[in-house]
């Protein structure tokens, strides 16, 4: 009979008070400057309910200094705290998921530590919070307001309490996760992971409207070009009104307006019933001006690239890169982690279409780490080695 573990349930000081008002935070960020070592850092958004991912709490724990909630759409330019924390490492975890929203309002880390990436370079198959303060710590945290709508105010109790536990948790798991890394021969490989996640920035794309979803599905270019104009005056609507895209229409039914013969807003309302009227003349708009475009005016059936022709053919480039994902997976599992942590398959599909290359630079040129490519590129070169010429 499995015992379950203990839950953590409530901050072993208590629920700290809101930090909501400019001389709260000139408070705040002297005592965290006064406190010792690593910030542990967390964020929480409205993610599918407010326009964007902006963080609209930010919790901090230091040693020495306590436990902080601060308000950040209240406050909103949160740079000094950048001096407060000096040179100290901030421990985050999923920096890639949080590091964007804390840039926005002014935070940018000397050092840092992921719990998340830690753990997966040390192999685990679990690495969400929960999982790794469970094998960590010992400890169940509970994990129901995860996807709360953080922009409501007055801000629950409870969620304080939950925002809370995040970052308590975070500094034990840190050291204990720093002590494994060592213990497994990868501090080094953590190392050089957590000085590239300085400087992470999120892709950014030359054409958003074609990450949406069901666009694949269709041929016509006049029908992409709906697609084009609708989400843009979507995006248009969502930003004015601070609403996910999604709530004023859904990617599928983005599609399926730009696959119909709609003729007038009315018909749009008739179809769409939680759209206004305003809404629904505005995507009409939209709909009738790509109807218009000139055909010299309607965007590619696929977006434009910037990588060189390949010398090989579809076919080959298939077989190519099976070759060299089963190259990585060996290497990986060798090394106790996953395939897409030792090299992400981007990379590795992009050296599957390339003409012959010295592979330790392809990858470095593709911002591989040192010790990535110290560990995949010789299976890669002899992969390749083994593989038919163009």
């Amino acid at each position: 009979m499995t015992t379950e573990l203990p839950l953590l349930a409530t901050p072993a000081h208590g629920i700290p008070p809101l930090v909501d008002t400019t001389d709260e935070f000139s408070t705040a960020c002297a005592e965290i400057e006064h406190g010792s070592g690593p910030i542990a850092i967390d964020a929480e958004r409205a993610s599918g309910i407010r326009y964007g991912q902006r963080a609209f709490l930010v919790q901090l724990r230091r040693s020495e200094a306590g436990t902080f909630l601060l308000d950040s759409e209240v406050l909103d330019d949160l740079s000094p705290l950048n001096s407060a924390f000096g040179h100290d490492e901030w421990v985050i975890h999923s920096a890639t998921q949080d590091l964007p929203c804390l840039q926005e309002r002014g935070m940018k880390p000397a050092a840092l530590f992921d719990t998340e990436l830690a753990a997966r370079l040390l192999g685990w198959e679990k690495f969400g919070l929960a999982s790794v303060a469970e094998r960590t710590l010992g400890l169940r945290l509970a994990k129901e307001h995860s996807a709360a709508d953080w922009s409501k105010r007055p801000l629950p109790e409870e969620w304080l309490n939950y925002a809370a536990l995040d970052v308590e948790v975070l500094l034990p798991i840190r050291d204990i996760l720093a002590a494994e890394l060592d213990e497994a021969g990868k501090t080094e490989f953590a190392r050089q992971e957590f000085e590239h996640l300085l400087d992470f920035q999120p892709k950014h794309y030359a054409e958003p409207w074609r990450r949406t979803n069901g666009l694949s599905k269709l041929k016509s270019r006049r029908d992409i070009a709906k697609v084009r104009e609708i989400w843009t005056a979507r995006d248009a609507m969502a930003a004015e009104a601070d609403v996910a895209p999604t709530r004023i229409l859904r990617d599928r039914d983005l599609v399926a307006l730009a696959q119909s013969r709609v003729q007038s807003s009315d018909d749009i309302m008739d179809k769409w019933r939680k759209l206004s009227r305003s809404e629904s003349a505005r995507l009409f708009r939209a709909f009738r001006k790509a109807a218009r475009l000139p055909d010299d005016e309607l965007p590619a059936r696929r977006e434009a690239t910037t990588t060189s022709r390949s010398p090989f053919n579809h076919a080959d480039i298939k077989d190519r890169v099976a070759a060299l994902k089963a190259a990585v997976a060996e290497v990986a599992e060798d090394n106790d982690m996953s395939h897409d942590v030792l090299l992400q398959p981007a990379i590795v599909k992009a050296l599957g279409a390339q003409a012959p290359v010295d592979v330790g630079e392809f990858l470095a040129e593709r911002g591989a780490r040192p010790w990535q490519i110290e560990l995949s590129a010789p299976a890669l070169q002899t992969a390749l080695e083994a593989l038919p010429a163009a």
